[in-house]
């Protein structure tokens, strides 16, 4: 899944992208409000963490343009503001959370996690298709009784073809959710990757659950 980050403080940005990305997520990060805005309407995130206090935009300026534009991601505030006026006018502006500087970050993990349950309808922390199991809190995948080994990006592949199970998911749509802006899109990479999970998972005979639609992309289907 992939989180954009609008955060002018560098040293945070970079602290909650590395840990972000260790828990599986792609991320991309914004120095300011008008460059956030603008990434946030190009590109398609699951989730924006977006700081209140930012250069160019403020994040309520950020946040009611995002819903203006129709965008319905989850967003979560980060700001060192805590008075009750200051939360009431970003949540009513279109913000989802907020969390209040200096902040735990098993925290902020627990209510990304929790926000990103919310639109998906995904029962616990577990998806099944077929005799595949993904575990998005232990990280675990297992086919059958088998345990199947992945890196983290073939786990981010799985993990969103598995959330949108019978869904035809063009190869633009997967560079969208699972990596972020610096992939090259003329790359063989999601091919590569798909055949790497075929072969991890012994999903190569002519049932396999993870099909290439021609012309159109790839889906998970039992």
């Amino acid at each position: 899944m992939r989180i954009l980050i609008i955060e002018d403080e560098s040293k945070i940005a970079a602290f909650l992208r590395s840990s972000l990305e260790a828990e599986y997520f792609a991320v991309d990060v914004a120095e300011d409000g008008q460059k956030g805005a603008y990434e946030a309407q190009v590109n398609e995130y699951d989730l924006i963490i977006l700081d209140n206090v930012l250069p160019k935009k403020d994040g309520l300026t950020v946040c009611r343009e995002l819903r203006e534009a129709g965008k319905t991601m989850p967003i979560l505030i980060l700001s060192v503001k805590s008075e009750t006026v200051q939360k009431t006018d970003l949540l009513n502006a279109g913000a989802d959370d907020y969390l209040t500087k200096p902040f735990a970050l098993a925290e902020l993990l627990a209510r990304v996690r929790a926000l990103l349950r919310r639109p998906k309808k995904i029962e616990g922390d577990v998806l099944r298709v077929g005799d595949i199991s993904l575990d998005t809190k232990r990280f675990a995948v297992t086919r059958g009784k088998r345990e199947v080994l992945l890196t983290r990006k073939e786990f981010m592949l799985l993990h969103y073809l598995m959330q949108n199970d019978g869904a035809v998911l063009s190869r633009g749509m997967i560079l969208e959710h699972v990596w972020d802006t610096n992939i090259d899109i003329f790359s063989n990479t999601i091919e590569s990757h798909i055949l790497s999970l075929r072969k991890k998972l012994r999903d190569t005979g002519k049932e396999r659950l993870i099909k290439t639609v021609p012309g159109r992309g790839y889906k998970i289907e039992y």
